[in-house]
């Protein structure tokens, strides 16, 4: 055989071998992301798993304290945002709090329910005042809070009759990508992003103060488990004659088992003071939990947040996310 065909042999026997080379090393790093992304599954499936003990942990320790004091939920105990451990294997740790799930203002109770998915925003004109004045304890221009509780209300009725202020399908269908409003109960307060006149800047002003329950009315607020910071919260329901400096004062003066009822913590304003007709109103009970699940192992970081709902015992689980709550 010639040199030259030598050559050439050698030649193609060479791009075989880096071919296959190719082909080879291809093939195994495939195998070797598979092989990662399958463990990645296992290990976040079984983080879930220990979240998912976690939440029934926190509903027997829900169920167990209404158990025994169903006429008055308190803070007695230091069981708000106390955080209990589930150990895990290897190492890890699934760490829970409970808080009280109520004290907020409940974005659905813009709207009142008529039948069976749906919902109208006419008859809840006093939860739109009392959302305005909630805004305004919170800086946000009086025009501009007043624009965001119509478009709010109007983004869940089933309408599509729109309110002076408000917003309906048309405003949002000519933006430069057109959506439309939901016409259901909101299932996450981060909806309120996409809500006409709400800016980055006032979502992170109303988020710690706003809530969305799977209720089409007003939250009731547990003045036993409110903190003096929240008093906002209580002077919303009031037409401007109990600032939230004065329920400050008041939430001080909270005994330590609490208030009996509401016309007891009423009195210590000492000016015949009373909420809003129409109104959540005040409540020495909780029948909603918020719960804060975090979770770390194998390496595996794990978030979750939902709701418990105690109207009736046993409490149960009602909703669900992962991740953070932006």
């Amino acid at each position: 055989m010639a040199d030259r065909e030598r050559g050439a042999a050698l030649l193609t026997v060479l791009l075989l071998v880096a071919m296959i080379a190719v082909l080879a090393g291809t093939a195994l790093e495939r195998l070797r992301l598979t092989t990662r992304l399958a463990g990645n599954a296992l290990a976040g499936e079984q983080a879930r798993g220990y979240a998912r003990a976690a939440e029934a942990l926190a509903t027997t320790k829900v169920t167990d304290m209404l158990g025994t004091s169903r006429d008055r939920v308190t803070l007695a105990g230091g069981w708000s945002n106390r955080p209990f451990g589930l150990p895990l294997p290897g190492g890890g740790l699934a760490v829970a709090r409970v808080r009280d799930g109520g004290n907020c203002f409940n974005l659905n109770g813009l709207v009142t329910k008529l039948g069976p998915g749906v919902y109208t925003s006419t008859q809840a004109i006093a939860q739109r005042i009392q959302f305005v004045r909630l805004m305004r304890s919170l800086n946000v221009p009086v025009q501009s809070a007043e624009r965001i509780a119509a478009a709010t209300a109007d983004w869940i009725d089933s309408d599509q009759d729109q309110q002076g202020n408000g917003a309906e399908d048309p405003v949002y269908l000519a933006r430069a990508t057109p959506y439309r409003t939901a016409g259901t109960l909101m299932a996450d307060p981060s909806e309120l992003r996409a809500v006409d006149g709400v800016t980055p800047d006032i979502y992170a002003q109303l988020r710690p103060w706003i809530c969305t329950l799977p209720d089409a009315k007003p939250a009731a607020i547990n003045i036993n488990t409110l903190t003096p910071e929240q008093a906002p919260l209580i002077a919303m329901l009031f037409p401007g004659n109990l600032s939230a400096d004065a329920i400050r004062g008041m939430l001080l003066r909270r005994p330590p088992q609490g208030f009996k009822d509401a016309s007891t913590f009423l009195n210590l304003a000492g000016n015949g003071a009373t909420p809003d007709s129409g109104s959540g109103g005040l409540a020495v009970t909780s029948t909603w939990f918020a719960l804060a699940i975090d979770v770390s192992t194998g390496g595996v970081q794990l978030q979750e947040r939902a709701l418990i709902d105690a109207s009736r015992l046993p409490a149960r689980l009602v909703a669900r996310q992962w991740g953070d709550e932006s």
